[in-house]
């Protein structure tokens, strides 16, 4: 498996790293193709696990399933919205709370990133958040803190100095990031996450994606509406035929990204996307300009989804 640094917290992590929402479909009372999920990455050298407070059970079977492994990888969670996943508040207490009740759940007394989970700008402003990242990672609960979340607040991350990495939604259907956060991001040493990389499975499917999940059933509708009105223009020469490796394939193209976090519950698909990226991903350049293009004309206006 590829290794890349991530940014200036000097973590060598895997190019393809494991988004744990997905596993929150699973259920804690069958927790075994969570627990297959889960060896099958670790085993093949994915080291980067990214969960968050408010994926339902995520954090739970984080702990039931690979606590044991703690030390064969890199943890990051994201925090600040409400115990029932509801409305934020963003204060430092709620916070404070929130963190504590992660390393509960996942078993640990740290986590290598903790990350606040797409709160807007007024709050990133304020500061009270960020304050309580600070305290967290000078109390050794967390290593590294980060943002995560898209546009104007994904910008102001990174410009900020505080925070050490960035997770942007980032993908063939959403490709703001590219048009100068990316490079921002390396020239400040702020480690990019590209999360929902393939775009939730998108592109060439015949349906909005998400359709059938125990939560989220429209997740996917915006990023699969995009999907058709690019495809629609035509079929894009020398583009590989499986549309997960187009989707990574395009992501890997852009070197700023360190790490693109793609989730499943399914070991069978774990295995496949890593067999993909152990083999390499061959996606001509004129494909991502291609992709680049359609991207202009249709969608330039299109907002990161948060």
């Amino acid at each position: 498996m590829e290794m890349r640094t991530l940014g200036r917290t000097g973590m060598e992590v895997s190019r393809l790293g494991a988004g744990l929402a997905a596993i929150a479909q699973e259920s804690l009372d069958d927790m075994a193709a969570v627990e297959r999920t889960l060896d099958i990455a670790l085993d093949s050298g994915v080291n980067f696990l990214d969960t968050a407070e408010c994926y339902l059970d995520s954090e739970e079977m984080v702990g039931r399933a690979v606590s044991r492994r703690r030390g064969e990888f890199f943890l990051a969670t994201k925090c600040g919205h409400s115990p029932d996943g509801g409305s934020a508040e963003w204060r430092a207490a709620q916070i404070a709370a929130s963190v504590d009740r992660s390393l509960r759940r996942m078993r640990t007394d740290h986590v290598d990133l903790l990350q606040l989970h797409s709160c807007d700008m007024e709050t990133l402003v304020r500061g009270e958040a960020i304050e309580a990242l600070v305290r967290a990672r000078e109390a050794g609960k967390t290593r590294f803190i980060g943002y995560s979340g898209d546009n104007e607040m994904a910008a102001w991350a990174v410009d900020s100095g505080v925070f050490d990495t960035c997770q942007v939604s980032f993908s063939l259907l959403d490709q703001g990031p590219r048009l100068g956060l990316l490079d921002a991001a390396r020239e400040r040493g702020v480690g990019v996450i590209a999360k929902r990389p393939i775009a939730n499975g998108a592109w060439g499917s015949p349906v909005s994606p998400t359709a059938r999940l125990r939560w989220g059933a429209d997740y996917g509708d915006e990023y699969w509406r995009r999907a058709q009105a690019m495809a629609s223009l035509g079929p894009i020469e020398g583009a590989p035929p499986d549309p997960v490796e187009l989707s990574l394939g395009y992501v890997f193209a852009h070197p700023q990204v360190d790490t693109a976090i793609v989730g499943t519950r399914n070991p069978g698909h774990m295995r496949s996307n890593i067999e993909l990226v152990e083999r390499g991903m061959s996606v001509p350049d004129a494909v991502v300009a291609e992709l680049g293009r359609r991207w202009a004309e249709l969608g330039g206006a299109w907002p990161g989804q948060q």
